[in-house]
């Protein structure tokens, strides 16, 4: 879009830009309708022809951005799980803090064996990709090593909800919510539960990871999304203080957790 608003600021025709150029006008077409992502080099011409040269780094940053913005599961999880764990775990080690907001299930941080089992095991059935749970399920767990080093803290903020939706079966679920109760202590956790009875003034989202202020991961059911846009990191962080308010922490945030363990039977 920024693209076309650089041709029409400097009053050329498609034609005269291609010719600018030196391409074909059916690739400034597909281009200017995203049907065909441009090149640093397509991009430095384009500017060039436009007489915007200072734009070329400011443009070939976003282009790059996006690119990896929008990362299908499907696509990520091709050859199995293990890499995308493997890849959350450098996340893991390099970020100072994170602010972590979940919505649908524990965080993988958090995660026990048999409850990352179940999970990995229902996400690789949906989206019929190569079966590699157990090496998932350890590569996802071995991220619990940073809540027990210095220089990393976590503050979660969890639905109710999280802690009643069973994940794999009544043994599993339980051994969950025991060790909710036992990292809960740390100095490095800080975990927050907002109650079912909590007056909303944030709805519930999707969930998300704030890794320090430098980006978002956001997860959908198709797909991952990254972050690294000023303006929106600031309304995710936004978003967390707010959601921050409605939770509870503490005896309080206890009491949720075991009274959902007791409903296990």
């Amino acid at each position: 879009m920024r693209l076309s608003h650089l041709r029409e600021d400097a009053a050329l025709t498609g034609r005269e830009l291609s010719a600018r150029c030196g391409w074909h006008p059916a690739k400034t077409t597909r281009i200017q309708k995203g049907e065909a992502a441009p090149s640093g080099a397509d991009i430095r011409a384009w500017c060039a022809a436009c007489g915007a040269e200072d734009q070329v780094d400011d443009l070939i940053a976003i282009s790059r951005a996006v690119d990896s913005m929008y990362q299908e599961w499907r696509r990520l999880h091709r050859n199995g799980l293990r890499q995308s764990q493997e890849n959350a775990y450098t996340s893991n080690a390099q970020a100072s803090l994170q602010r972590v907001y979940v919505s649908n299930v524990v965080p993988g941080f958090l995660q026990t064996p048999a409850y990352a089992t179940a999970l990995l095991g229902s996400i690789t059935r949906f989206q019929g990709t190569p079966d590699d749970v157990a090496e998932a399920v350890a590569a996802r767990v071995a991220r619990s090593r940073f809540l027990y080093e210095g220089g990393h803290r976590y503050a979660v903020l969890m639905e109710e909800w999280v802690l009643r939706a069973r994940v794999g079966n009544a043994e599993a679920m339980a051994g969950q919510l025991r060790h909710l109760l036992t990292v809960m202590p740390l100095a490095s956790v800080s975990l927050g539960i907002i109650p079912f009875t909590a007056e909303r003034t944030v709805w519930p989202l999707e969930a998300f990871y704030l890794y320090d202020d430098r980006r978002v991961a956001v997860e959908t059911l198709t797909a991952r999304i990254g972050v690294v846009q000023p303006c929106e990191l600031a309304d995710y962080a936004k978003a967390f203080e707010e959601l921050s308010k409605m939770a509870v922490y503490g005896n309080d945030a206890r009491a949720l957790i075991t009274a959902a363990l007791g409903s296990l039977g």
